[in-house]
């Protein structure tokens, strides 16, 4: 694994669908909370550093995990992933690779992330899955040559792009060294008045930084929990 590996787990999120006073990333799965099984393989990679970035809850996440190795940075008020990443990034290395994954994202597995992080710290890798229904997810938008071109996020897609059934999962790789440069350049011009993190993806194109994808191996390693039903669905398929 690379050397200087910064590991950050986005886990600010309410999960108003849950209908739960309880934080969505402490919902339980297989007995444990959510981002217990993303903490545990994000270990297995012996990263340098775990951040945690929290925020509906107050101190109901990092109470539950403890600071066994941990970092934690809240993030108030809740402006969107680019945001969140931006709230952690005084606690990272700057010279290594920064991975993002998500409290809510559990069943990611080590072999995926490991694959992702193999091509080192000079591009930005996205992991992407093919789903037969794509609904609620970013689209990745490819030019002739296959290469990616952007993220749309579904609300600012047209039906054209709604139509693509290869979707981002929020997971990446970033170049430390260019994290900060390009969190200063995101913008809140969306349909949620967030700064997207995806929006990194015309930034590095333009500072000519290489865009790589890994798929994941099974479409249910990138499925996230926003609801009852889909807790449920992810409790049979890790039963």
């Amino acid at each position: 694994m690379p050397s200087g590996l910064n590991v950050v787990v986005l886990a600010a999120g309410q999960g108003k669908r849950m209908r739960s006073r309880l934080p969505k990333v402490l919902q339980a799965l297989g007995g444990k909370p959510l981002i217990e099984h993303v903490i545990a393989t994000a270990r297995s990679l012996k990263p340098a550093r775990i951040c945690v970035v929290y925020g509906h809850g107050g101190e109901d996440v990092p109470q539950a995990l403890g600071a066994d190795g941990l970092t934690f940075v809240k993030q108030q008020p809740q402006l969107g992933t680019g945001h969140a990443l931006a709230q952690a990034l005084p606690h990272l290395e700057s010279s290594g690779l920064t991975l993002v994954l998500y409290g809510a994202v559990p069943l990611i597995g080590e072999e995926t992330l490991a694959a992702m992080i193999a091509g080192g710290g000079d591009r930005l890798t996205l992991l992407t899955a093919e789903l037969d229904d794509p609904a609620g997810y970013g689209r990745i938008v490819r030019n002739r040559r296959g290469s990616v071109t952007s993220i749309v996020e579904e609300k600012d897609a047209s039906a054209t792009e709604r139509g693509i059934r290869e979707i981002n999962s929020g997971i990446m790789a970033l170049p430390g060294a260019r994290i900060a440069g390009w969190l200063a350049k995101l913008t809140n011009r969306n349909a949620q008045r967030e700064y997207y993190l995806t929006d990194v993806v015309p930034l590095a194109l333009a500072d000519k930084v290489a865009v790589a994808t890994v798929k994941a191996r099974a479409a249910w390693e990138v499925l996230g929990v926003n609801s009852k039903q889909q807790l449920g669905e992810l409790e049979r398929i890790y039963q």
